[in-house]
């Protein structure tokens, strides 16, 4: 595969997680020891884009690893409508590579001044977000050339599970997180398969994204990298939530792109695929196990398991190289695509 940012960042992962996992897991620590004594009652996120979509994994780890309700923050009520809602109680987080976007920052600065722990998570410890907020924690990810985000959303997911591990004082789940760097790298051994299979999408101008549970997230993050660099229409949706009015859409030859690593949501994945199938969609599966992949036109195995809340690290990956690979097939430049910055601000 040609070489590119995006080509480079994407490899850099395993790296950016060992390093994010060295230099932060104390800081994070000590920072879930003040958090647990605030004992917040629930959990704002607040972010645009990929960081956004960080946040929908992270509704799952403080649900499931700490027992937080976690909503997800509407920037608009504090910057055009002027009526931020009361967060009294909670815990707020403000995720962004940049930290530059002024409505995400001002939900920290909200949160900060009605009194609630507020934390930001950012690639730039001296942004506006990081200086909002009560605490800081730097991805560590570097400089990241190519706008589609890759490193620097996987270092997120990986403070939010540091944190949420810490805050659940779980060894189990820390130690399930220092295996991971060597996790992503296996699943960056797929990319010879994943550029033979995209080939085969060259055209692809439509597809669906289908994930469900903590893989939800994936399902969102690589619908948004094939927009962005591919610019195929690209729709992500829970496995449920498909089979309620979009399972229409299914006619012979509908690309459909699943992820389906083991899982507790794995059986309900898998008879979605068999359904699938017999509407004849053209099924690409991202996953580890046997029956999914068995149901998959193009199958993409993962060389390495993962615990089911750490699968959005690893499952990405192919995810990433694919939106890399159809680019490249599709004859698009992979750094710059039409009409993106690096940095966007929305207010």
């Amino acid at each position: 595969m040609p070489d590119s940012f995006l080509h480079s960042e994407i490899h850099d992962q395993p790296a950016v997680l060992a390093r994010l996992l060295d230099q932060e897991s104390a800081n994070i620590q000590r920072l879930a020891a003040q958090l647990r004594a605030a004992a917040p009652r629930y959990v704002l996120l607040a972010a645009r884009g990929s960081s956004d979509n960080a946040g929908i994994y992270g509704k799952y780890l403080f649900g499931t690893l700490v027992g937080l309700p976690v909503a997800q923050a509407t920037p608009s009520l504090y910057t055009l409508y002027n009526q931020p809602p009361r967060v009294e109680g909670g815990l707020v987080i403000g995720i962004s590579q940049s930290g530059q976007s002024p409505d995400i920052c001002a939900v920290v600065e909200h949160g900060r001044a009605s009194g609630a722990p507020t934390v930001a998570i950012t690639n730039d410890p001296n942004s506006r977000l990081a200086q909002a907020a009560d605490h800081v924690i730097p991805l560590h990810a570097g400089p990241e050339r190519s706008i589609a985000a890759t490193k620097t959303y996987t270092a997120q997911l990986m403070a939010l599970a540091l944190l949420a591990a810490h805050l659940a004082d779980s060894q189990a789940h820390l130690q399930a997180l220092a295996a991971l760097p060597n996790q992503v790298a296996q699943a960056l051994s797929v990319e010879a398969r994943v550029t033979a299979v995209a080939e085969r999408y060259r055209y692809m101008e439509r597809c669906v994204v289908i994930g469900r549970g903590y893989n939800y997230a994936t399902a969102y993050e690589l619908a948004l990298k094939l927009k962005e660099l591919t610019y195929v229409l690209a729709e992500p949706y829970s496995s449920a939530d498909f089979r309620h009015g979009p399972l229409a859409l299914i006619e012979d030859g509908f690309p459909v792109l699943v992820i389906a690593p083991q899982s507790g949501v794995y059986g309900e994945v898998v008879d979605l695929l068999k359904r699938l199938g017999e509407r004849g969609a053209e099924r690409l599966v991202i996953g580890d196990g046997a029956e999914a992949l068995a149901e998959a036109r193009s199958p993409i195995a993962l060389p390495a398991s993962a615990p089911e809340w750490l699968t959005p690290l690893t499952c990405i990956i192919p995810g990433q190289l694919f939106a890399l690979a159809l680019t490249l097939a599709k004859g698009y430049e992979p750094d710059h695509p039409r009409g993106l910055r690096k940095v966007t601000e929305t207010r």
